[in-house]
C-alpha cells in the first residue's frame, strides 16, 4: 500500500510560490496538482484516506493486489502529458500494456463477442450474429468518429461556465442528435438485439444508463478503436504512485489521514480550509476533487453556493451504484479473459431496475476483472486475482445492503460457478466487499453514487457543475462530478480545463 507521511511539511522561507490546496487525491486531484506545480504554484494535496488514489486506491490482503477501481486505461497519451510537464518520460515510470481483446462479452444465450481494434475480425463478429449488420457496424464506426471529433476533440477540454460556450456548442449538438440516446442511436445501425447491446453498454463505464445518456458517449467505440485498451502493469496503483512522485519532485506535498471539514470562504472566495482537526489552511486557490454534490452540499458554508443549491442537489439525477467482490484463489483459470463483461437474461429491464425502479434485481450483469491473465505478480504463484462488479441502485433506493450484501454475494458466486468460474467458491481464500456504503462512507459520495450526477443531456457539459466555480471566487472543480464526466479520460481532462482558468502562479506571488 503507498504511504506518505500525514504530518504537514512546512514549506521553507524561500519558496513563495502561492499556495494551492486540492481536496482528494483522485485521478483528477492528482493531475491538477501536477499541473498546478508546473503553473508555479506550491501545492498541497489532503485526502481523507490512508493512502492516494481515491476510487483509483490499491489495497493489499493475503498475498494478492486488488484495484479498488478503474482498471482500463485508454488515452494513454493524457498520462504521457503531465510526465512531459515534470520533464519526464512516462514509459520509463509505468509499463502499459495493450489488451487483445480489449474485453469479452458473454450473453445469456452462450454466444460470445470480443471486441478489439481488428476492423476485420470485429466485422467477422459482426456477421457471425447478423450479416445483415455488417454495413450498419461500418456506417456506426463512421458516426463515432464523427462525434469522437466534435465531442471530445473539440469540447472535451474546453470550460462550460459561459453560457455563450454553451451556445455556440448547441448546433454541433444539434447536428450530432445529441438529444437521443446511445442505445436510441446504435439501434439505428444494428438489427440484432446482442450487437446492440455490444455496441451500447458502455456508458456504464461512466455510470451512465445507455437508455437515456446522450449521444455523445458513443465516441467510446471510436476512441477504443483509434487509442486501443491498456493495462498499467502492477495495477493501476502504479499511476498513482507515478503522480505522487511528479508532485513530490515538483515540491508538492500529499497530506495523508487529513480529512476536510469546510471550504473556507470570506467575501465570496475561498481563502483556505478547516480540517477535522480544526486546523486551519490558507491558500490562494482551492481545487476540490471530491464529489461535486459533497463540495457543494457538506463542504462549502449553507448559502455559499445559489446555483448548487441543496434543493438543486435533491432534485438531480445521481449514478448508479456499485457492488464489488474483491476475489483471491488459490487455482487459475487460464481460459478467462483479463477483461470480461458477463451479460444477465434481460438488459434494458433490468437497467430500469436499478436506475428507475431502484429495486436489487434477482438478476445481474457482471464485469469479471481478471488482472493475472496479464499480470501473475499479483497473486501469489498459482493463484489468480479477481474483481466482481455489478451495477446496482444507489442508496435513494432504500437497499440495507448490511443485510443484503452477503446474499447477493452468494448469488453472485453461483452464477459465476455454472457460467465462468467452475468450482470458484471452494477456491476462494481471500475475499472483501465493497458496497453503496461504502462508495458514501469511505469515498464521500452522494447517495452512494458510484460515479457522481448522471451524464445525461441535462447534466452535461453547461449544465453540469462548472470546472469554476460559479459562486464561490478561488474554487475549481475536477473529478468525476464535474465537466467533462466520469471515467480516467474524463478526470484527467477535468484537471486539463484548469490552465484555461487559473491565473498562472506568477501573477499571485
Amino acid at each position: 500500500m503507498l504511504t506518505h507521511t500525514a504530518t504537514p511539511p512546512r514549506a521553507s522561507t524561500e519558496d513563495r510560490r502561492p499556495l494551492a490546496v486540492v481536496i482528494g487525491s483522485g485521478f483528477g486531484g492528482l493531475a491538477a496538482a501536477v499541473r498546478l506545480g508546473a503553473r508555479g504554484y506550491r501545492v498541497v494535496v489532503l485526502e481523507k484516506l490512508e493512502q492516494p488514489g481515491g476510487r483509483a486506491s490499491v489495497f493489499r490482503q493475503d498475498g494478492f493486489t486488488f484495484d479498488a477501481g478503474p482498471t482500463i486505461i485508454t488515452l494513454p497519451q493524457l498520462f504521457e502529458e503531465l510526465w512531459a510537464l515534470c520533464g519526464r518520460r512516462f514509459a520509463d515510470d509505468v509499463t502499459l500494456k495493450p489488451m487483445q481483446p480489449f474485453y469479452r462479452l458473454r450473453f445469456a444465450d452462450g454466444t460470445d463477442f470480443a471486441c478489439s481494434d481488428d476492423l476485420e475480425a470485429m466485422r467477422a463478429q459482426v456477421r457471425r450474429f447478423n450479416p445483415a449488420d455488417v454495413e450498419g457496424y461500418d456506417r456506426f464506426l463512421a458516426e463515432s468518429e464523427r462525434i469522437y471529433g466534435f465531442a471530445f476533440e473539440e469540447l472535451g477540454d474546453v470550460p462550460f461556465h459561459r453560457l455563450s460556450t454553451m451556445a455556440k456548442a448547441i448546433p454541433g449538438f444539434v447536428r450530432h442528435r445529441a438529444d437521443r440516446s446511445v442505445y436510441g442511436l446504435v439501434k439505428r445501425y444494428f438489427r440484432d438485439p446482442r450487437l446492440r447491446i455490444a455496441f451500447s453498454f458502455h456508458p456504464l463505464f461512466i455510470g451512465g444508463n445507455p437508455f437515456s445518456v446522450t449521444s455523445m458517449y458513443a465516441l467510446v467505440s471510436h476512441l477504443e478503436r483509434r487509442f486501443g485498451v491498456h493495462f498499467a502493469m502492477g495495477g493501476t496503483g502504479s499511476l498513482v504512485k507515478g503522480l505522487v512522485d511528479l508532485i513530490e519532485g515538483q515540491g508538492g506535498s500529499i497530506r495523508l489521514r487529513t480529512p476536510v471539514e469546510r471550504i473556507l470562504v470570506e467575501n465570496g472566495r475561498a481563502t483556505g480550509v478547516r480540517l477535522e482537526s480544526g486546523e486551519i489552511v490558507r491558500a490562494d486557490v482551492i481545487v476540490s476533487n471530491a464529489d461535486s454534490a459533497t463540495t457543494y452540499a457538506s463542504l462549502l458554508p449553507p448559502g455559499a453556493s445559489r446555483r448548487w443549491s441543496q434543493a438543486k442537489l435533491a432534485r438531480a439525477d445521481y449514478s448508479m451504484s456499485l457492488f464489488v467482490w474483491y476475489v483471491g484463489t488459490d487455482r487459475q483459470w487460464p481460459e478467462v479473459d483479463h477483461h470480461t463483461v458477463m451479460l444477465g437474461p434481460r438488459y434494458r429491464e433490468l437497467l430500469d431496475d436499478i436506475f428507475r425502479k431502484k429495486v436489487l434485481a434477482d438478476d445481474f450483469s457482471l464485469y469479471i476483472h481478471r488482472p493475472t491473465a496479464t499480470d501473475p505478480s499479483l497473486a501469489p504463484p498459482g493463484c489468480d486475482t479477481f474483481y466482481m462488479l455489478s451495477p446496482v441502485p444507489h442508496l435513494e433506493s432504500g437497499i440495507d445492503w448490511t443485510r443484503e450484501a452477503e446474499p447477493y454475494r452468494r448469488k453472485i458466486q453461483a452464477v459465476l460457478e455454472e457460467r465462468l468460474l467452475p468450482g470458484l467458491g471452494s477456491a476462494v481464500v481471500s475475499s472483501r466487499l465493497f458496497t453503496p456504503i461504502d462508495f458514501r462512507d469511505r469515498l464521500s459520495s452522494v447517495n452512494g453514487a458510484a460515479f457522481g450526477l448522471e451524464p445525461t443531456l441535462t447534466q452535461s457539459a453547461w449544465f453540469r457543475p462548472h470546472n469554476l466555480s460559479e459562486d464561490v471566487r478561488g474554487l475549481y472543480l475536477v473529478g468525476a462530478g464535474t465537466h467533462p464526466g466520469a471515467g480516467v479520460p474524463g478526470v484527467i481532462t477535468s484537471a486539463k480545463i484548469l490552465d484555461e482558468l487559473v491565473p498562472h502562479g506568477a501573477t499571485l506571488s
